[in-house]
């Protein structure tokens, strides 16, 4: 029996592939199913679309070959425990960083006993995906995104207006010495995932076209967010707190040096993602 849809599905996949799109045929399939509103291990079942869904279909995959992130096109993206809307203006939460979730989670879980309502910083928070994950996690912690960018903030503070995100959205510059003088030795974890990447280090046209290059890039060796934010790590944390900041797989000796040669820090380390690649540094403060 024809099935229309099974066509222009293996047409879009070819338009995606010659487009340099990296996942044609997975980008076809989720674009399909986002326009026929239902999951993508179900666009199988539908036979063809309707004359508005092509077109509605066909848009999204001329779009999508211009190198649009498929994120922007869906609207939204899965991390961890959450949806968070994105767009442009704000960084695309990437699933390397779940790992930081997961770790962040036995950091809570394994002192709830003691402290009933863990206090939680989400640095460079940008769409708040990761600190909305751990509060929905985690609902006794107090969390806090922090994140300085006027439009990424936008999207921010839209993903944590929920009625099941009860959370504070803080505008400020991480590395700012006077930022949430109020935190000052109360703060149990502090999650961050900065911009850590060298100035002119070539990016797919997803991340160098569509990407905040504020969120993406940090100064000539893509260090100066996170050096810039170990001081205010030590401030805020109280003793026995605990810190995961990711970074570049390249800088791994130079971060955990940044923090292990300092006295405030202990068990400073280094944390692989799920790939192997080490991608974390965490610790306590002494």
């Amino acid at each position: 029996m024809s099935n229309p849809l099974r066509n222009q599905l293996r047409e879009a996949e070819q338009a995606l592939r010659l487009a340099g799109v990296p996942s044609p045929e997975h980008d076809a399939r989720v674009l399909a199913a986002h326009v026929l509103g239902v999951k993508p291990g179900f666009v199988w079942q539908v036979a063809s679309l309707s004359e508005e869904q092509q077109e509605r279909f066909g848009w999204l995959v001329r779009e999508r070959s211009r190198r649009v992130p498929l994120q922007h096109l869906l609207g939204k993206v899965f991390f961890a425990s959450v949806e968070v809307f994105v767009g442009p203006g704000v960084f695309i939460p990437r699933p390397e960083t779940e790992q930081l979730h997961v770790w962040a989670l036995a950091m809570l879980r394994a002192r709830l006993w003691e402290i009933p309502e863990p206090v939680v910083l989400d640095l460079c928070s940008g769409s708040g995906s990761l600190g909305l994950s751990i509060a929905r996690s985690v609902p006794e912690a107090k969390v806090a995104l922090v994140e300085n960018d006027p439009e990424a903030l936008v999207w921010t503070r839209r993903n944590a207006n929920t009625p099941d995100a009860d959370v504070d959205v803080v505008g400020g510059d991480v590395t700012d010495v006077a930022l949430l003088a109020e935190r000052n030795g109360a703060v149990d974890v502090i999650v961050a995932n900065p911009p850590y990447v060298p100035a002119g280090t070539p990016t797919p046209p997803e991340v160098a076209d569509f990407d905040p290059p504020q969120a993406v890039f940090a100064g000539p060796d893509g260090l100066d967010v996170i050096t810039g934010l170990v001081g205010n790590v030590a401030r805020w944390l109280k003793p026995g707190g605990a810190f995961g900041v990711e970074h570049d797989e390249g800088h791994a000796d130079q971060v955990r040096g940044l923090f292990a040669h300092d006295e405030r820090f202990c068990e400073v380390k280094t944390m692989n993602d799920l790939s192997g690649r080490p991608r974390f540094v965490t610790g306590r403060r002494a």
